[in-house]
Formats: C-alpha cells, structure tokens, sequence
C-alpha cells in the first residue's frame, strides 16, 4: 500500500515468542486480517482492532507501529532504480 504507517507485528510477536495464531485466538481477530497487516496489505485499522491487538501484546500502539520517513512505494521505486543494472552496448557493432 502507498503510506507511511507501517504495522510491526511480527516484531513486537517474536519479542514475546508468540505466533500470529496465537494473536487471532487470544484477540478474536480473523488470522487474514492480522496477516493483511502484517504484509502491509490492510487499507487501515480501526481502533477496535488496534485495542485488541496492544491489549493481548501488553502493549502501546506505538510498539506495534511505526511512521517512516517515506511512503514505501516511494522508497520502493527509489530502491529498484539504484538496483537496475546498466545498459550494454554491443563491442561487435
């Protein structure tokens, strides 16, 4: 997606050896709604849901978000560009 907000889950999950699984069962929140976020599919998360998730984590909001400094696409496109190899030119023409 194209924003600057980007859910940390698997970090703050792998901190407290838990699975996301185990974050669907302990929350009630679908395993593809958390899976959604996590890939950084999600359009958005409502209140509800981030409640859910910092309650079961014992956690504040910030520990499972973060504000980057650029909109992934941007850095995205940024990165493929500085990665695209020259072009050759043919010696035999």
């Amino acid at each position: 997606m194209d924003h600057r907000i980007n859910i940390t889950i698997e970090d703050a999950l792998k901190e407290r050896g838990q699975s996301l699984y185990w974050l669907s069962r302990t929350t009630g929140i679908s395993y593809t709604t958390l899976w959604r976020l996590k890939k950084d599919r999600a359009l958005g998360i409502n209140f509800a849901t981030l409640e859910k998730i910092c309650v079961a984590l014992e956690c504040q909001p910030g520990a499972v978000m973060e504000l980057s400094k650029e909109k992934k696409e941007e850095a995205r496109k940024r990165n493929v560009s500085a990665r695209a190899p020259a072009r050759r030119t043919s010696s035999l023409l």
